[in-house]
């Protein structure tokens, strides 16, 4: 792979687009500090605004690591971040996506258009070979999300995931280059 970084991407309503320190009250009160939010994450929703200073100042410093990928999903329209996008390289082909949006703006078809953009720009950009994303078997909206960018469900991973509701089976979606590219020419 040919890692870039996380460079901004420009979508039609979205900007996707390092974090910056100004963006710490927006993060805490769009979504970091909403449990409902963080109901199948990793992280315990943030209980104070000095959690969410650490994060994004942990974020802002990681950046000058070129294999570090780590997305505000900011509107257009009011130049705010309401979610966030994140990529681990978790071998020399393949990239994880993960990925969480305040629920003011779930249903909205955001999320779908930030994960379209990303897995474009990990193909084209950086030359990925695989894609890859998983969910809580609870989680149906984000397997839809997955489904609607062109990811396939492949498998269980019995007790393959641990978030705030404890360790759970792992939903794990996939998206080769050759697919990517394949359904891009049938288009």
């Amino acid at each position: 792979m040919r890692h870039k970084g996380t460079v901004t991407i420009v979508t039609k309503r979205l900007l996707l687009r390092r974090f910056a320190r100004e963006d710490v009250r927006h993060v805490f009160e769009n979504w970091a500090n909403d449990a409902e939010v963080t109901e199948f994450l990793r992280w315990q929703p943030h209980g104070d605004i000095s959690v969410t200073e650490k994060v994004v100042g942990d974020w802002t410093e990681s950046y000058a690591d070129e294999k570090f990928y780590h997305w505000a999903i900011v509107l257009k329209k009011s130049g705010e971040p309401v979610g966030s996008i994140t990529a681990a390289v978790a071998d020399e082909d393949t990239v994880h996506i993960g990925y969480c949006i305040g629920k003011e703006w779930w249903n909205r078809g955001y999320m779908s258009e930030a994960l379209s953009a990303v897995i474009s720009f990990f193909f084209r950009e950086v030359k990925a070979e695989r894609v890859e994303s998983q969910h809580h078997p609870d989680n149906i909206g984000s397997g839809r999300v997955m489904e609607k960018c062109g990811m396939q469900f492949e498998r269980v991973v019995k007790g393959g995931d641990r978030s705030n509701k404890g360790v759970a089976d792992a939903c794990v979606h996939a998206l080769s280059a050759e697919e990517y590219f394949a359904r891009e020419r049938a288009e």
